[in-house]
């Protein structure tokens, strides 16, 4: 079953093979797998629970490395007895790191969970946008509720292994050699209601120190978008779905491209760092503008509310690393800044003519305290979806450069555009375009909220709202 970035799906057998792959060839590097056991505490308890080239076995028996197999795909294999996995280890992190190059230099990097008895596989994790990093997080084994199950991770870095390996307690002695990774950045009703969908209460925070992804939601694991960053829903129940084909390589990734004293973020240079930016204090602020090309808004849209064109709503999901985790939106929660969720919704403007549109404000003073935040925009009103609509967001950071993207290549009827990720790493503040267009469920058109939700993990609770006034 093929994943998108941050889905997790049941690791049902006994015992599995975990593939590193790639497609071989001139002036592309070799990368090697390993595993890395992790008790509750995130952390080693020794350097035996690192499996690597140099420690092929660990010392249960329960992971060993396997080694490579040449061919115009070149796979490195781990081999995990799950039902041999101490009950002391919770997560085991299946991490890669390159030798002679960087990532950006891979085609077709992606990570294969296979039954090792049936030869079938469980999960399949593509990994697309890596530029620079040495080493990478792929995905991750974790127990939930006594049974296992697979996290895809994706999350690069540029230190290589070595670098990252003490903050799990490993012992690097020489620093060219390959070494531990660090802990990864975590990662329908038949009839419509008459209003929007509203999220009640989040469920309670797992315990202190751990965090316990959430389950899959209802009709199974999300497939990865088809070409154009597009997103299809599950069926409605006793519907019929055929995955899509699956996305092309990418395109060699590129650094990000700037425009004047901004950072555009694009498909070929996706990410960037706040924190190495200097964005390391202050109120930055998260702005959506938006226009509808010639003759999109008046001819082809033709639902209109009290004289409102074109309503567009800045939102976000947020999760905090006590466990916390919420929706801010127009609808509903605005948020605070001084007071968790440390993030606040200034006003709803329901033209996009004013200029400074809406605002997101996210108090970096306590980037300690943040998880990740998927900031969003929805449909309201004005339009039935965002063919012919130009969305671009802009983050402005205290003391460091503008960061914007934009989001003008909808080709079908979705009314949700998921615009940036931005994770805690270590640390340190990342921020990813998505570039996702995602589908509302079929004969909900104002749930399309509830659907970012379930693509991203996030397992709040929904019931319907009033809407606007």
């Amino acid at each position: 079953m093929s994943m998108q970035k941050g889905a997790n799906t049941a690791v049902p057998v006994p015992s599995v093979r975990v593939e590193l792959g790639w497609q071989g060839g001139p002036g592309v590097p070799d990368a090697d797998a390993s595993a890395l056991l992790l008790a509750d505490t995130g952390r080693v308890r020794s350097d035996d629970d690192f499996v690597f080239y140099n420690q092929p076995a660990h010392k249960s028996g329960a992971v060993r490395h396997d080694g490579k197999q040449r061919g115009p795909t070149v796979l490195d294999v781990l081999s995990i007895d799950l039902d041999r996995v101490e009950p002391a280890i919770d997560k085991i992190v299946v991490a890669a790191s390159s030798d002679g190059g960087t990532f950006g230099q891979f085609q077709g990097l992606y990570v294969r969970v296979v039954d090792a008895g049936a030869g079938t596989e469980v999960a399949r994790f593509d990994s697309q946008g890596a530029t620079t990093e040495t080493a990478f997080v792929l995905g991750e084994l974790y127990r939930r509720q006594g049974a296992w199950k697979f996290r895809a991770v994706g999350q690069g870095y540029d230190s290589g292994l070595a670098g990252l390996a003490t903050d799990f307690g490993i012992s690097v002695d020489d620093p060219g050699q390959a070494a531990a990774p660090p802990p990864p950045a975590p990662p329908p009703a038949p009839t419509p209601p008459p209003a929007p969908a509203q999220p009640q209460a989040a469920p309670p925070p797992p315990p202190a120190g751990q965090y316990a992804p959430p389950p899959p939601p209802p009709g199974g694991q999300y497939v990865p978008p088809p070409p154009g960053g597009q997103y299809t829903p599950p069926p409605p129940p006793g519907g019929q779905y055929a995955p899509p084909s699956p996305p092309p390589p990418p395109a060699p990734p590129q650094a990000p491209q700037r425009q004047g004293a901004a950072i555009s973020l694009t498909k070929n240079s996706p990410s960037v760092s706040l924190t190495k930016h200097g964005a390391t204090s202050g109120h930055m602020r998260v702005n959506l503008n938006w226009t509808a090309r010639e003759g999109v808004a008046k001819g082809r849209f033709g639902k209109r509310r009290r004289g409102v064109d074109l309503d567009l709503d800045l939102c976000c999901l947020w999760e905090l690393k006590n466990g916390q985790k919420g929706i801010i939106h127009a609808l509903g929660d605005m948020g605070a800044l001084e007071r968790p969720p440390y993030i606040k919704l200034d006003k709803d403007d329901r033209t996009g003519a004013v200029e400074t549109g809406e605002n997101l404000h996210i108090n970096l003073d306590h980037t300690a305290d943040f998880k990740r935040i998927l900031v969003f925009a929805e449909i309201y009103d004005g339009a039935d979806d965002f063919r012919g609509l130009d969305a671009v967001a802009t983050l402005y950071p205290v003391g460091a450069p503008p960061i914007d993207m934009r989001m003008d290549d909808c080709v079908d009827a979705s009314r949700d555009a998921v615009l940036a990720l931005i994770e805690n790493v270590n640390g340190e503040l990342v921020v990813r375009r998505e570039g996702r267009f995602i589908l509302p469920p079929p004969g909900r058109p104002r749930w399309g909220k509830m659907t970012v939700d379930q693509a991203y993990g996030w397992n709040l609770e929904w019931v319907a709202s009033r809407g606007k006034d």
